[in-house]
C-alpha cells in the first residue's frame, strides 16, 4: 500500500522526469571571488553548476553567508562591490551573461531577467503612482507600448488577486498593505514578460497570513506565464510549497541538489539534514521551557492598562488615526510575553507606547508599580534605563561608523557613568554574555554577519542593565539556525538576569517555544491572551486559529491543502481594518453572527488559568468547532489509510 504522501511524491517525480522541459539557464562552474585590503584573493562562490528549465522554480537554500544571493545576482551579470567573476559561464538562452557587453547586459536585464528584492517598501518610489512604476521597465525597454503595458498590468493585478485591480494602479505605495505591495512588485517584474525571475527572500519579512497569500499568487503566475524563477530563501517550509528543484549551498559550494520531493523527503547530505532539523516546528503546546521562580515578584515588571493610542495627534481625547484600543497587558518579572498578529494589528505600536516613543491618548503604563509619563522626554534616567528597545533591523540600528566597543560602551557611560578601563572591561563582559569574543570590540558592524550584528543590537540594550526588553521582530530576517541560536541566547539571559521580554513577532513557532504568555492582537485589540499552552491548545479564537493554520509545514502540497480550510477560504485574502464598533474580525470570521458581531463589542470570557478570549461565541461553541475540525481530520486520515 502506498500512503498518500508517498504517492504524491512518486507522482511528483514522474511528472518532473517525464514533462517536456526547455532549458533556459545553464550555470557552469561559476566562480566569484573577493579581494581584501591586503590584496589576497578570497573565493566566495566555488565552482557552482546547475540548470533551470522554463516553467520551473529552482530554490537556493542555506545559511546566511552560503552564497545564495551572490549566485542569484550573477543571473543579472551583477556582483556586489568588492566581488568579481573569476570563472565559469552563466548562459541564458545560450548567451553568456558574464561575457556580454554593458549595453547588451542592460537589454537582457530589462527583457529577459527581472529581480524581486526582499523589501517591497524600499523598491517602490513613494512619490510615483503604482501603475507608473509597474509599467516603467516594459515601456522603457520598448517591449510594450504604454497602453499595452497598462493592459498587461491590469491583467497581472487580476492574476495576483489584488483588490480593486482596475484602479489599484492609480494608488501610491503607502496606500496599500505590505502583502499587496509585495505582489505589486511581482507585477512590476512580470510586466515585461521576462523569461527568468530572481526572487530574493520575497516573503521573509511578511506575517504568516500575508505570506500564504503571496506564495499562492507567485505560484499561480509563474505557472500561467511559463516563466522560470530562482527563489532565494532560508525558509525550507516555504521552499516545499513553491520549488520544483532545490540546490543546497554552504560556503559557496553545492552540498546537494535534486527535485523538491527528493530533498525534502529524503535528504542525503549531513548539512541538508541539519537544515531540516532546524526547521521551526508547528506552533503547539509543550514547546516552551519552564520558567525559574527565583526572579518572581508580586508586582509585574511592566503593566499596560486601558491603553488607547494612535497617530496624527489627539482630537477630543481620541487619536486622529486610532491603532490601539483599550489594551491591557501585564508582564511578570523574568517572564516572556509574546505579542502576535498580522502587519497593521498594532504590535509595534504597543511596544512604542511602553517605551515612551508614542504617548498614549488614554490609559497608563506602570513600571514596578510606578506610573510612567507617556512621553519618554518626561521620564527620568532610571526609568529610561529600565525599559530598553531592541529594533528589528540591526543594519539600520547600529552606527556603521562606530566600532562595537563604542556602540556597547555608550549606554554604559550614559546610564552607569563607566569610563576608561572600567568601561572596556564591562564591554568585554557583555560580549561574553552574548557569546561573542572580546576582539569584536574593535570591529565595525560591516565586518559582522547578520546573526552577530543582531547579538550586538541586543548587547547594547543589555548594557543598560534593563528590567524589560522590548524585542521587535528581532529574528524575522535571520535564517532558522541563527534565529534558533538567538532565541537560545535570550532564554539564557532571562534565566541569568531576570530580565523580562515583550517579544513581538509574526513567527508563531518561535513565540510558542520562547514565550510564557501570548497576547493575540487584531486591529488594535486583544482578541485572546493567556499562558502559551492554553492559547495554543486548542486555539479558541477564530483569528488565533487562522494564524496557526497559516504557518507553513515542511510538506509538499501543504499550501494547496491549507487553502481548502474554512478559515482560509473566509479570512486569508482580506486586510486588517481598524473599527470602533463591534468585532473588527467580523468580515473575515467563519463563525461571525450577523447582526451581532459587527455591532456589539465582544464579551471577554475568562478561564481559571487567566486565559481570556474576546468573542460573541461561548467557549463551549469555540471548543466544539475545534473538536469538529479534529474529528474531520481523523476521518480524513482513516479514509486515506484505507486507500
Amino acid at each position: 500500500m502506498i500512503f498518500p504522501q508517498k504517492l504524491a511524491v512518486v507522482l511528483h517525480l514522474r511528472w518532473y522526469k517525464t514533462m517536456q522541459r526547455e532549458k533556459l539557464v545553464e550555470v557552469k562552474d561559476l566562480k566569484i571571488h573577493a579581494k581584501n585590503d591586503d590584496g589576497d584573493i578570497i573565493p566566495i562562490v566555488k565552482g557552482v553548476s546547475f540548470d533551470i528549465h522554463k516553467g520551473e522554480v529552482v530554490a537556493l537554500i542555506g545559511e546566511s553567508g552560503s552564497g545564495k544571493t551572490t549566485i542569484s545576482l550573477a543571473a543579472l551579470s551583477y556582483t556586489k562591490p568588492g566581488l568579481f567573476f573569476a570563472g565559469g559561464e552563466l548562459l541564458i538562452d545560450g548567451e553568456d551573461m558574464l561575457q556580454a557587453e554593458p549595453l547588451r547586459t542592460r537589454e537582457i536585464r530589462g527583457a529577459k531577467v527581472a529581480y524581486l528584492a526582499q523589501s517591497a517598501a524600499a523598491t517602490f518610489n513613494p512619490a510615483i503612482t503604482i501603475g507608473e512604476q509597474v509599467t516603467e521597465s516594459a515601456v522603457l525597454h520598448g517591449i510594450l507600448s504604454q497602453s499595452e503595458a497598462n493592459k498587461r498590468a491590469t491583467e497581472l493585478y487580476h492574476a495576483l488577486e489584488l483588490p480593486d485591480p482596475d484602479r489599484i494602479g492609480f494608488r501610491y505605495p503607502h496606500q496599500v498593505s505590505g502583502g499587496q505591495l509585495q505582489r505589486l512588485m511581482a507585477a512590476m517584474a512580470l510586466c515585461g514578460k521576462p523569461d527568468l525571475m530572481v526572487l530574493d527572500e520575497p516573503t521573509t519579512a511578511l506575517d504568516v497570513t500575508t505570506q500564504i497569500e503571496v506564495l499562492k499568487a507567485f505560484k499561480k503566475v509563474i505557472q500561467d506565464e511559463n516563466s522560470a524563477a530562482i527563489y532565494v530563501t532560508h525558509d525550507l517550509a516555504v521552499v516545499a510549497q513553491i520549488a520544483d528543484y532545490i540546490i543546497v549551498l554552504y560556503g559557496g559550494e553545492v552540498m546537494e541538489q535534486g527535485t523538491a520531493a527528493e530533498i525534502i523527503n529524503n535528504p542525503s547530505h549531513v548539512y541538508t539534514q541539519r537544515l531540516m532539523a532546524a526547521v521551526r516546528p508547528k506552533p503547539q503546546a509543550g514547546l516552551g521551557s519552564s520558567v525559574a521562580d527565583e526572579h518572581e515578584r508580586e508586582i509585574p515588571a511592566v503593566k499596560a492598562t486601558d491603553i488607547t493610542a494612535g497617530y496624527g495627534g489627539i482630537i477630543d481625547g481620541e487619536p486622529k488615526i486610532p491603532i490601539l484600543r483599550d489594551i491591557n497587558v501585564s508582564v511578570k518579572n523574568g517572564h516572556v510575553v509574546g505579542v502576535i498578529g498580522e502587519s497593521g494589528c498594532g504590535k509595534s505600536t504597543l511596544a512604542r507606547v511602553m517605551a515612551g516613543l508614542l504617548p498614549q491618548s488614554r490609559g497608563t503604563i506602570e513600571l514596578d508599580n510606578e506610573e510612567l509619563e507617556g512621553d519618554l522626554r518626561n521620564r527620568n534616567l532610571e526609568q529610561l534605563q529600565k525599559i530598553q528597545f531592541v529594533f528589528q533591523m540591526a543594519d539600520t540600528a547600529l552606527n556603521p561608523k562606530q566600532v562595537i566597543g563604542d556602540i556597547i560602551g555608550r549606554p554604559l557611560e550614559f546610564y552607569h557613568g563607566l569610563k576608561g578601563n572600567a568601561r572596556h572591561a564591562k564591554v568585554v563582559e557583555i560580549l561574553e554574555m552574548v557569546e561573542l569574543p572580546a576582539e569584536f570590540a574593535s570591529r565595525y558592524p560591516m565586518e559582522l554577519s547578520g546573526g552577530q550584528k543582531q547579538r550586538i543590537n541586543m548587547a547594547r540594550s543589555l548594557a543598560a542593565n534593563p528590567e524589560v526588553m522590548l524585542c521587535d521582530e528581532v529574528t524575522s530576517a535571520l535564517d532558522s539556525i541563527v534565529g534558533a541560536n538567538v532565541i537560545k541566547l535570550l532564554t539564557t539571559l532571562r534565566d541569568k538576569t531576570g530580565v523580562s521580554f515583550v517579544f513581538i513577532s509574526h513567527d508563531l513557532s518561535t513565540v510558542a517555544s520562547f514565550a510564557d504568555e501570548i497576547v493575540v492582537l487584531y486591529a488594535g485589540r486583544v482578541v485572546e491572551q493567556g499562558p502559551t499552552d492554553d492559547v495554543l491548545t486548542p486555539p479558541y479564537h477564530p483569528y488565533t486559529r487562522l494564524l496557526i493554520s497559516s504557518v507553513p509545514e515542511l510538506r509538499i502540497g501543504w499550501l494547496e491543502d491549507t487553502m481548502q480550510k474554512r478559515e482560509m477560504a473566509v479570512g486569508i485574502a482580506k486586510d486588517v481594518e481598524i473599527t470602533s464598533v463591534g468585532c473588527p474580525f467580523f468580515n473575515r470570521c467563519p463563525m461571525g453572527i450577523e447582526g451581532t458581531c459587527e455591532k456589539q463589542t465582544p464579551p471577554v470570557h475568562k478561564t481559571d488559568t487567566d486565559h481570556q478570549i474576546a468573542c460573541h461565541r461561548s467557549i463551549e461553541e469555540l471548543n466544539m468547532v475545534e473538536f469538529e475540525v479534529q474529528e474531520a481530520l481523523e476521518h480524513k486520515k482513516a479514509d486515506e489509510a484505507i486507500v
